[in-house]
């Protein structure tokens, strides 16, 4: 409910009368807590969390649970309670690792909360006093200071010399001067100089206003509701491990029925036939792919934190690795967020200060009178905090110290007299300095108020008197259409004090000077390793569309005098959903988007997923935060990063540099490729174990794994090994590739006929093993069963050779590299020696004494497995 709307289209008396309000004496306690009943608290909503009890239950409900569940209930009826209770282990671990992962990562948006705990003064009965700002109602006259938060949205009443730092929710980066007079309608956000909104912070000046809007119908309000509706995507790697799952479930379903029923037909009896079914769809699922792959995601989590990269959720880690956009803001994450001297021109001169800074000579006349000026027309100091300083003058003293002048000095030299601050309408600030026994005025403003009060300029040959005010214009134009704020100086010289009144008159024009917030050092080669990685940058911002273009063409988004065209104006987006099929074209190709609002970046994010692109948003502000949940990856800044930005955001770059993001993209790459790897292993490992039960159900021969053998090979030996390849260091060349097709899944066809080659060679060990010893060596069914499960053990040990592409050697690759590999497989011999001498643990899986010529026939069946693998892939039958 607004009380008031468009008040920025209405004068100050408008909004006064409509909002029934004495401007002198502010609402009474009594119609304040009417209007708090009516209006409710300034405080934005927030959804509840998800409870405790709701994540431990989505964690359970997951199709490879449903089949551990259904198995462990058959298990129970059959009475077969070690096999349950196991299975019921497994299911609590699995469930278990889940909860906590999801447990931390997901929190309450209490960070936009924070904006409104802060105190506000307001004028209540007469009197000024403070209050909790959640106590603000529509109506109340408050009072703003430098420093200030503005606690709610609000109509300027007065002010003097206000200026406010609205990046937070426009992106704009520059103070914003502001006045009180009306403005016309649809004026956009960025535009609206007589209003202060929510969130904002008060960087010069002080204002008394009156609040038109409380809560969510504040703008920021508005940008809370739209981060709380954004839905998030859900992650590409969660969807796709999904889909392999649901494949996995539907074969063990075919796989069983068909084999229990067909042994049912041979004659066999149907409840052994049920518990070989049950055997079948554990050997099926394989338990520990969710553990080795929350493991793997978790390091790739922690070697990232030693980077200062924060992924608060573990998919995000994959997912940066398939991300073909990334999506910018400007202010902080590709500039400094700090104004700087950019360019100086003077009587038929002009600078380029950072290409140029080396011929500039400090005995310049000229660029001595600018500094002059600049230091003394000054309230600023870098030598104190300086945190709500004019960043313009911050700019011109570091400007002042980089060429090599003393400030201190300069000033001693000339001590203030007199000041005539900034004001949002004359736009000029003026200066009167004691200089020895006479007097100086300094001047600094917009172009067109300084020039429109000099009647002479100073050149290298001395004052001349005649302005050549075309000549001026053009230099201001090209240097605002370079998205260069400027400012203009001047100054004069007296031998009498003059009256306020008479300092800004008859002044001697000096020259020009634009400022910029420059790039990062360091974003341009960031840039251009994206490009070579086939990732697109795009800068969206709330700037001046010249100001994106000039920022554009520094750090490599933009080729070097790129039409202005080039880039896309808010304006032009208004409906991304009826657009023509030009405009979708430019969209498309295009890099840099300006004078976007909150909710077009949100729509540009949406749009571009739209058309298949997994997108990363980097982004700073509360502005930021709908675009931050919408996209696949939200990335936000750790040290300048708003509490919004970082509550929805997957990532946070603690040291905010944007080329940290880079690193996160390379590991994510090379997770996906380990995910491969050990996905590919297990299903091949597991594939072996079903296909070696079924042949033995379908036939006369021993079975040759049992229920418990087949959970302990899923759940400890197949697992370490997995862990392993899930630990590799990924290629050199990895970032020269370009990002995958989302619809890519894990396992390919190519990697599936390589699963079914590797998982057929194992099986045909297993077997093989098995009518070798009870037909030929006729032993007994707990020895073929024994010796069966070791070769499965072993064979599947050393299928994690067979991980590597036939395209490198077998003696040296990525996988015979990775030191855990080998870790792995000792320790899982150990284990596997444990077990075997440690009485109650082999009496568990039903194993006895091997004698060595049995060991032995183990040993060449399991090597023999890798060696027909090894065969099948040098001659191209598999990868």
């Amino acid at each position: 409910m607004i009380p008031i709307q468009e008040p920025y289209n209405k004068t100050v008396t408008e909004v006064i009368s409509q909002l029934e309000v004495d401007p002198a004496r502010g609402l009474s306690t009594i119609e304040a807590k009417q209007r708090l009943k009516l209006y409710g608290p300034n405080t934005l909503s927030a959804k509840a969390p998800k409870s405790l009890w709701r994540i431990l239950l989505d964690q359970l409900l997951d199709p490879i649970i449903y089949i551990l569940a259904s198995a462990m209930i058959l298990t129970f009826i059959f009475d077969e309670w070690l096999e349950g209770i196991t299975i019921l282990v497994v299911i609590i671990i699995t469930a278990f690792i889940g909860f906590f992962m999801e447990w931390q990562a997901i929190r309450s948006v209490e960070s936009l909360q924070k904006l409104t705990r802060a105190n506000a003064y307001v004028l209540r009965n007469g009197i000024s006093r403070k209050i909790k700002a959640h106590a603000l109602v529509p109506g109340d006259i408050i009072h703003l200071h430098s420093g200030n938060i503005v606690p709610a949205d609000a109509r300027i009443i007065s002010h003097q010399g206000l200026a406010v730092k609205e990046a937070i929710l426009t992106g704009e980066s520059n103070q914003i001067q502001k006045n009180i007079a009306p403005l016309p309608v649809e004026t956009p956000l960025a535009e609206q100089l007589n209003m202060v909104f929510k969130g904002t912070t008060i960087e010069k000046g002080n204002a008394v206003a009156v609040i038109v809007a409380t809560g969510d119908e504040t703008m920021i309000g508005q940008v809370n509701i739209l981060t709380q509706e954004a839905g998030k995507e859900r992650h590409p790697l969660e969807h796709k491990l999904n889909k392999l799952s649901g494949r996995l479930i539907w074969l063990t379903l075919v796989l069983v029925i068909i084999i229990t029923i067909s042994g049912y037909l041979q004659g066999k009896e149907l409840i052994p036939m049920i518990k070989i079914g049950i055997a079948l769809a554990i050997a099926a699922i394989p338990e520990g792919l969710p553990i080795v792959a929350t493991i793997s995601l978790a390091r790739g989590m922690v070697r990232l934190s030693k980077q200062k990269v924060i992924i608060k959720k573990l998919e995000a880690v994959q997912t940066l690795g398939e991300t073909g956009i990334i999506c910018t803001d400007k202010t902080g994450t590709l500039t400094e967020d700090k104004m700087a001297v950019h360019t100086l021109v003077v009587f038929n001169k002009e600078w380029n200060f950072k290409e140029e800074r080396s011929v500039i000579s400090k005995t310049d006349s000229l660029l001595y009178q600018i500094v002059e000026i600049g230091v003394l027309c000054n309230n600023s100091s870098i030598l104190e905090d300086g945190k709500n300083d004019d960043s313009i003058e911050i700019a011109l003293l570091n400007f002042s110290q980089e060429m090599g002048f003393d400030i201190s000095t300069i000033r001693a030299s000339h001590p203030e007299l007199e000041e005539i601050p900034f004001d949002a309408e004359n736009k000029i600030m003026a200066t009167l300095h004691q200089d020895k026994d006479a007097f100086l005025v300094c001047v600094k403003g917009s172009f067109e108020n300084v020039i429109n009060s000099c009647t002479r300029v100073l050149t290298y040959e001395g004052i001349i008197s005649s302005i050549d005010r075309k000549k001026w214009e053009l230099a201001s134009n090209t240097m605002a259409s370079q998205g260069l704020r400027n400012l203009a100086f001047a100054f004069k010289n007296t031998t009498f004090k003059p009256e306020n009144n008479q300092l800004i008159s008859d002044l001697i024009f000096v020259g020009i000077v634009g400022f910029l917030d420059p790039p990062r050092e360091d974003v341009k080669q960031a840039i251009q390793t994206y490009k070579d990685a086939g990732i697109k940058v795009i800068m969206m911002t709330g700037d001046h569309p010249g100001t994106a273009k000039k920022v554009g063409e520094e750090i490599g988004l933009l080729p070097e005098d790129t039409s202005i065209k080039s880039v896309i104006h808010g304006a032009s987006i208004t409906n991304l959903e009826q657009i023509s099929p030009e405009l979708e074209t430019q969209i498309l190709q295009a890099t840099i988007f300006a004078r976007v609002v909150p909710k077009q970046k949100l729509e540009l994010i949406n749009f571009f997923q739209q058309h298949n692109f997994i997108v990363g948003m980097i982004g700073d502000g509360v502005n930021d935060a709908p675009a931050l949940k919408k996209a696949d990856i939200g990335i936000a800044m750790g040290i300048r990063g708003s509490d919004a930005a970082q509550e929805v955001a997957d990532v946070i770059l603690m040291d905010d540099k944007f080329t940290s993001t880079e690193l996160a993209i390379r590991q994510g790459r090379n997770i996906f490729d380990n995910i491969r790897h050990f996905v590919v292993f297990l299903l091949s490992c597991n594939l072996a174990e079903i296909i070696a039960v079924a042949i033995a159900a379908v036939s006369n021969l021993p079975l040759p794994l049992l229920p418990l053998q087949i959970l302990f090979l899923n759940f400890v030996t197949d697992v370490f090994p997995a862990l392993a390849l899930g630990m590799g260091r990924g290629e050199i060349s990895i970032m020269e590739r370009p990002p995958r097709d989302p619809e890519t899944p894990i396992i390919t066809g190519t990697l599936w006929l390589s699963t079914v080659i590797y998982g057929l060679s194992i099986t045909a060990a297993v077997i093989g093993i098995t009518v070798y010893t009870s037909t030929y060596l006729k032993l007994s069914p707990i020895i073929v069963n024994n010796m069966a499960f070791y070769t499965l053990v072993l064979a599947q040990l050393l299928n994690v050779f067979n991980i590597a592409s036939r395209k490198v050697s077998f003696f040296k690759n990525e996988i015979t590299n990775n030191k855990w590999v080998w870790a792995s497989l000792l320790f899982s011999i150990l284990i596997m020696l444990a077990v075997y001498n440690t009485p109650i643990l082999a009496r568990v899986l039903s194993l006895d004494s091997l004698n060595l010529e049995q060991l032995l026939t183990i040993i060449i069946f399991a090597i023999g497995s890798l060696v027909l693998t090894q065969i099948l892939k040098r001659l191209k039958i598999s990868d």
